[in-house]
């Protein structure tokens, strides 16, 4: 039974309460990162995902200066394969890792657009990149945990007596997370990462989805060393109703070309064209599981929709499910945070006293 941990959203790119709606935007700011985060640290979240879209600020920089401006919240952060190289980046992680405390988790996306991707001059394609990631990863905890040289010879790196100061102060070292929906993703996460994020689907889908990627964690001997968890946006509010006509406030907006740059410009994700699959078949797929969102965001666009006792009955059927880790995200960031922290979280609390670090 692993511990409970949850995990906030810092919207780099900005927030709002309606896609499409120019008066409902606010700007990404230093003072809208200081609310968000203020807002997930007193709700009790333990970790905030920074994203890395070319919308987005960079998310190495503004991590740093956020862990200097909060008392206590992780950034999760991307390593992306061919970005950094990665002696670069053990170093950087590790210096992290000191200069925090401990504050800093990876978050391994091997990019979700093929045309973000070439307008960044990253030139390989998906399956190469999967294969960079594995490299790289592979390089990084060799980095960490060897006391001397490493030599290292790949496909896309070779290291000859590389060594980095200073080590990780986490042992054995940083906590990795993935959210890829191909084969290719679940091989990275079975070989390499602590908790693999599933984006919003069915229960019968994610059991299932848990069991092969366990299974395929067992070829590399790390069965009970590979967790699982949520990827999901939440719409809470003191009613059903008002939590339902938000959420279709929140795309009602949205214009035709938008939601068709969503579809085309994200086509080759695999987890994305899952969320659309399950959009297809309809607003709801499971009891207060809405799909709306997928249409105007690319990504974990599944919303949890409804009071704090249905939210928390929804996300308690994952925990049964075997999901120990949940990264959340909602409208807007600061006051949706404050919300779930004191409506939803206290129910989780209850319900998995001797799960959850608040307790």
């Amino acid at each position: 039974m692993r511990r409970l941990e949850f995990g906030w959203f810092l919207p780099t790119a900005g927030d709002t309460t309606a896609y499409g709606l120019a008066s409902a935007q606010v700007a990404p700011s230093l003072p809208l990162f200081d609310r968000v985060v203020e807002a997930a640290e007193t709700a009790g979240f333990e970790y905030l995902l920074v994203p890395v879209q070319t919308a987005c600020w960079e998310a190495w920089i503004t991590s740093a200066l956020m862990v200097g401006r909060s008392k206590s919240i992780r950034m999760l952060v991307a390593a992306r394969p061919s970005y950094i190289n990665p002696v670069l980046l053990a170093k950087m992680i590790a210096t992290f890792d000191q200069l925090s405390g401990g504050r800093i988790c990876i978050n391994l996306i091997a990019g979700q657009s093929e045309a973000e991707n070439a307008s960044e001059g990253i030139r390989w394609g998906k399956e190469e990149r999967y294969e960079i990631m594995d490299e790289e990863v592979s390089i990084l905890k060799a980095l960490w945990t060897t006391r001397g040289p490493v030599t290292y010879e790949g496909k896309f790196h070779q290291l000859k007596g590389a060594q980095i100061r200073p080590y990780p102060l986490q042992k054995p070292h940083p906590r990795f997370y993935l959210g890829g929906g191909s084969k290719q993703a679940w091989e990275i996460s079975a070989k390499h990462s602590d908790v693999h994020l599933f984006w919003g689907d069915t229960y019968d889908r994610i059991r299932a989805n848990m069991a092969e990627i366990r299974d395929l964690a067992a070829r590399h001997g790390r069965a009970d060393e590979i967790g699982f968890g949520m990827r999901l946006q939440v719409i809470c509010r003191d009613t059903e109703q008002e939590a339902w006509d938000f959420a279709h406030e929140l795309v009602a907006h949205a214009s035709e070309s938008q939601k068709a740059f969503v579809r085309e410009r994200f086509a080759t994700s695999e987890a994305n064209r899952r969320v659309r699959e399950l959009a297809a078949q309809g607003q709801v797929i499971e009891r207060n599981l809405w799909t709306g969102i997928t249409q105007v965001r690319p990504g974990a666009g599944i919303a949890v929709v409804g009071t704090p006792e249905q939210c928390a009955d929804t996300l308690q059927d994952f925990i049964d499910l075997g999901c120990h880790s949940f990264c959340l995200s909602g409208y807007l960031h600061d006051e949706e945070a404050e919300r779930f922290g004191k409506w939803v979280m206290p129910i989780l609390r209850e319900r998995n006293r001797e799960r959850m670090l608040a307790a």
